[in-house]
């Protein structure tokens, strides 16, 4: 099921959105992280660049096929060997992934579904203990150039209440990604 007004401008315009170093490095993604998960990789704007800052392997999904083409062409063109791309709709199957396998999951510009609690129970079913869930979307108290209409764009508080405290602790408060982002991290207890 792919999650409602995620279209995507051209991949040019779409780069323009992000500091993307600055993203990987305020939500941790770095060599202590082992095995890492990216629902919805898009582009592979943060992809590529964070399977080079991980020890281990980068499992990416995406339910857009010619998705999945884009990154695998700039995944051989790069020479990266430690990206296994996936399409797979993770809200009708999951990730297929084992429990409690990776060290660290993205959830990054997705959480505006209807029901993203889907994302977050898959993501806690697979990160280990202490495992970290990475989470960027855009603003909604400032005007965006893109991303889904604003009433449906979760507020940092909204993300707060979705959190089962029962499961996760909030590792990082959320924080402004400068210049159209909010960004969190939840651990796994």
């Amino acid at each position: 099921m792919k999650v409602i007004d995620s279209g995507m401008p051209e991949e040019k315009l779409w780069s323009t959105f992000f500091n993307v170093e600055l993203i990987l490095s305020e939500l941790e993604i770095d060599k202590s992280i082992n095995d890492l998960v990216e629902i919805g990789f898009g582009y592979g704007t943060f992809t590529l660049p964070a399977s080079k800052r991980i020890n281990g392997t980068l499992y990416a999904f995406d339910i857009e096929d010619n998705m999945l083409q884009l990154l695998s062409q700039k995944l051989s063109v790069a020479k990266i060997i430690n990206v296994t791309p996936e399409k797979r709709d993770i809200l009708e199957s999951c990730t297929g992934m084992d429990a409690e396998s990776v060290n660290y999951v993205m959830l990054f510009n997705i959480l505006h579904h209807n029901k993203p609690n889907d994302f977050l129970n898959e993501a806690w079913r697979i990160l280990k203990p202490k495992g970290k869930i990475g989470i960027i979307h855009w603003r909604s108290d400032i005007p965006t150039p893109r991303g889904p209409e604003v009433i449906i764009r979760p507020k940092p508080e909204h993300i707060s209440q979705w959190i089962d405290f029962a499961k996760f602790y909030l590792h990082k408060s959320p924080f402004i990604l400068e210049p159209y982002h909010f960004g969190l991290i939840i651990t796994k207890k």
